[in-house]
């Protein structure tokens, strides 16, 4: 399997584990499955941060580059066709990040690990 980390999937799994559903965590630990986070993820984790949305450690980005290495995680970038399906997507959501994340999962062929519900309304496969 080949998983997508929704932006709170990747903060728990860096710094609190135990956050994750059972399955998530199984996945994710499952050294088959190759597991990516994305680019929007710091993205968002920074924009969240800095209007105080989000409250991360202050290392949060050494923590988070630490983390994916140690797990073997993968960088997605963001491409010109991902930012173009979100455009395409139907309003399920208004989330910009979720959006984007959406739309690399689907152009990818990626499961979205993600506890975000609203997610299940898009043609893709969500895991939590």
């Amino acid at each position: 399997m080949r998983l997508l980390l929704d932006t709170n999937a990747l903060i728990w799994a860096v710094l609190r584990p135990w956050q994750l559903s059972q399955r998530a965590l199984d996945a994710i630990s499952d050294g088959d499955n190759a597991v990516f986070m994305s680019v929007v993820n710091a993205w968002e984790v920074a924009i969240k941060a800095s209007l105080g949305k989000l409250v991360v450690p202050d290392d949060i980005e050494a923590r988070i580059r630490r983390g994916c290495a140690d797990s073997g995680f993968g960088i997605l970038p963001v491409e010109l066709r991902h930012a173009f399906e979100v455009g395409r997507l139907p309003l399920h959501h208004k989330d910009p990040f979720d959006r984007l994340l959406v739309a690399q999962a689907r152009i990818e062929g990626l499961t979205l690990v993600s506890i975000d519900r609203q997610l299940h309304a898009y043609n893709l496969d969500v895991l939590w």
